[in-house]
């Protein structure tokens, strides 16, 4: 064995300069933010349309982890705190975008109407068209208004008022320009609108190919709602 065997060996020591130039800066995606395809930045719509993939009529919001969101959308899980503080925080944001569509088709619907028996009929048709949709939003108002957490539930009550509202302007809208007057149209719009979310909800559980019926039997009611406001009124 010569002298030389008994010579530590040093480690090598990366360069300073190469060092600093690999360091990645303060906040910037770090290899695992681009690791498996996940993008570098998202969108708060994009990762709403991830979560909407995500539900459907066995699967509320309130189930989702939080793994499972940023999988979808293809991100990091810590990407998703740059656009919500957690899932609930995302519930509530897709509740209020189911509720803001909803209201917009179905107001539609009531507006193009001309008498009350026809704003039945179109609201009724528009609402069980949107409970058949692809895009699952009518389903996150009525799942997590009956399985979400408080402020779930308080997000969906908040929704089903704007509803009760619109409808209870548009009640007096048309019976007025009939010569007709309702008992308590506040309460007329909140018998319908709840009535109809309840029958919705049991709507996803069923065949498409009920629907039909469903609407049929939904309008009649609807319609022997405000026949009785009409009587009381009248009496």
């Amino acid at each position: 064995m010569s002298p030389a065997d008994f010579v530590i060996q040093r480690p090598e020591l990366p360069d300073p300069g190469t060092a600093a130039k690999s360091a990645p800066a303060e906040g910037a995606p770090t290899e695992g933010d681009h690791a498996a395809g996940r993008k570098a930045s998202i969108s708060r719509e994009d990762i709403l349309a991830a979560a909407l993939k995500l539900i459907g009529p066995h699967r509320s919001v309130s189930t989702l982890s939080l793994r499972e969101i940023a999988r979808e959308a293809g991100i990091a899980p810590n990407s998703f705190y740059r656009q919500f503080r957690d899932t609930d925080e995302l519930a509530v944001a897709l509740i209020d975008l189911a509720g803001r569509s909803l209201r917009k088709i179905v107001g539609e619907a009531r507006y193009r109407a001309k008498t009350d028996r026809s704003i039945v009929r179109s609201s009724v048709e528009a609402f069980m068209e949107q409970v058949r949709a692809d895009d699952k939003l009518l389903h996150v108002l009525l799942r997590e208004g009956t399985v979400g957490s408080d402020a779930f539930k308080h997000a969906v009550d908040r929704e089903l008022n704007f509803f009760e509202e619109e409808l209870r302007v548009d009640l007096i809208r048309l019976t007025r320009a009939q010569g007709i007057t309702l008992r308590e149209p506040a309460l007329v719009a909140k018998a319908i609108t709840r009535l109809v979310f309840a029958m919705g909800a049991a709507a996803m559980d069923s065949p498409p190919e009920k629907d039909p019926e469903l609407i049929r039997q939904l309008a009649i009611m609807v319609q022997m709602i405000i026949a009785g406001s009409r009587t009381l009124a009248a009496s």
